[in-house]
């Protein structure tokens, strides 16, 4: 789809242009300069016309400090690729230097540029505000106001005439793979590897990633979405502002991804807060690989890989059903291989097992070890088992009292259903249900279909 590239200094609303263009919240919107340093991408739709609009960080020439010539390297590459430039300045503020420099730099770029000028509340003060800004030769500046609406009907019907008509494209959606982890883990690292270039800004310095970055690649004949996240502390390190709003966008990562590549410092190794991270991919019923990175800074002998494994997955348990793969965002090595593990998780993930096999393998399971038997002589007694959903695959079992199967046998009949099925890289969820829990189910259905008799 053709993309649409905003640019413009810090703070002139960049980010919440984009979201109401795109009918979103996605980017961050804070009360602060320097909040988006990447650049992100958000899907809009105005008549007959679908793009892409890219976010970009705010452009200061006059500065090399932190972070600034890595924001200025990404708007060159929304820029690259962009039908058409979009630049938005600040109508309270009036007329800057900066929007001069800006004005200066995009002459050095061959792409048709459309000026709004936003903050402007009023439509009758935004003519006036707006006009002073003719002077910077980008053509005609549109007043309008991000943050309640006010123009961006018109803008949109004047950028839509530099969009070419694209049919929307039609077939299966992208499998979503978010990429998560604690901060300086190696995240955006492995991101720019795999799509080699520098799709996000590398930074030695925690929280450099803000806003959740989705890239959308071809590999082992599927199309996938990548979706890199902020790095993820302790709830109470985390200060209200960008970070915070971060966090959360790499929390609802977590919750629309179909895999999750769990990012493991080789050197650090597993921390409480990787084991957090964990236990919330496990409860959330996502699919997911366990990727080492780092693995280059490692000294090692053959015997390395299989002891770091056993060490690691000591302390990551819950997440014992998770493929591990060893890899080096720096090097390149073994970052492929991590898509075709993704394929297999993905597919067991959404994988459904008919009946039959489920009570094949749960007879199986009693024959080698009977259930329970209460101090009452009471023993514990499986009738069937039946799986009632995928992603993840979740299965019933339909028992005599499930108080009589405590939690070491409930987990024995999950390894053997492992064994049994298969479900490598995908969570399982079972159910226990108990006699009663079935009538009395019954007995409410009958009693619904008498009312509505």
């Amino acid at each position: 789809m053709p993309v649409v590239a905003i640019i413009g200094r810090p703070n002139v609303g960049k980010s919440t242009l984009v979201n109401r263009l795109c009918r979103s919240r996605e980017a961050i919107v804070h009360d602060e300069p320097g909040v988006t340093r990447d650049r992100t991408y958000q899907d809009g739709y105005w008549r007959d016309r679908h793009f892409k609009v890219v976010d970009t960080g705010g452009l200061v020439f006059d500065d090399d400090s932190e972070f600034l010539p890595e924001i200025r390297e990404q708007a060159n590459l929304a820029l690259s690729e962009a039908s058409i430039a979009l630049v938005i300045a600040d109508g309270q503020q009036g007329l800057t230097a900066a929007d001069q420099s800006i004005a200066e730099w995009l002459r050095g770029h061959n792409v048709p540029v459309l000026l709004a000028v936003n903050k402007c509340e009023s439509p009758e003060a935004g003519l006036s505000m707006a006009a002073e800004f003719w002077s910077l030769g980008l053509g005609e500046p549109h007043p309008i106001s991000a943050i309640h609406g006010a123009g961006t009907g018109d803008l949109l019907d004047r950028m839509v005439e530099h969009l070419p008509a694209v049919e929307e494209l039609e077939g299966e959606e992208p499998i979503q793979l978010a990429i998560v982890g604690r901060p300086n883990v190696g995240k955006s690292s492995l991101l720019n590897a795999v799509c080699g270039e520098k799709r996000a800004i590398v930074s030695p310095i925690r929280g450099t990633t803000r806003d959740t970055i989705d890239t959308t690649i071809e590999r082992e004949g599927k199309t996938w979405k990548l979706l890199d996240t902020a790095g993820i502390r302790r709830r109470r390190s985390v200060n209200y502002g960008p970070e915070f709003f971060g966090i959360n966008r790499s929390f609802k990562a977590i919750e629309r991804s179909d895999v999750c590549v769990l990012v493991i410092d080789a050197l650090d190794g597993v921390t409480e807060q990787d084991q957090r991270l964990a236990g919330r991919i496990e409860e959330e019923g996502r699919a997911c690989v366990v990727v080492v990175n780092k693995w280059d800074a490692i000294e090692k002998d053959s015997h390395t890989m299989p002891a770091m494994e056993k060490e690691l997955r000591a302390k990551l348990y819950f997440l014992d059903w998770a493929p591990m793969l060893f890899t080096s965002a720096l090097t390149g090595q073994r970052v492929e291989s991590m898509f075709a593990i993704a394929a297999v998780a993905v597919e067991q993930h959404r994988r459904r097992v008919s009946t039959s096999v489920v009570n094949e393998v749960l007879r199986e399971a009693v024959s080698w070890r009977s259930p329970p038997t209460s101090r009452g002589g009471r023993q514990g007694r499986i009738y069937y088992g039946t799986q009632v959903a995928v992603r993840p695959p979740s299965f019933t079992l339909f028992v005599n009292d499930p108080k009589l199967f405590g939690d070491t046998y409930r987990r024995y009949v999950e390894r053997q259903i492992r064994e049994g099925l298969g479900f490598e890289g995908s969570p399982l969820k079972l159910f226990w249900r108990g006699k009663q829990q079935r009538d009395a189910e019954r007995d409410l259905a009958r009693q619904q279909a008498k009312g509505r008799s």
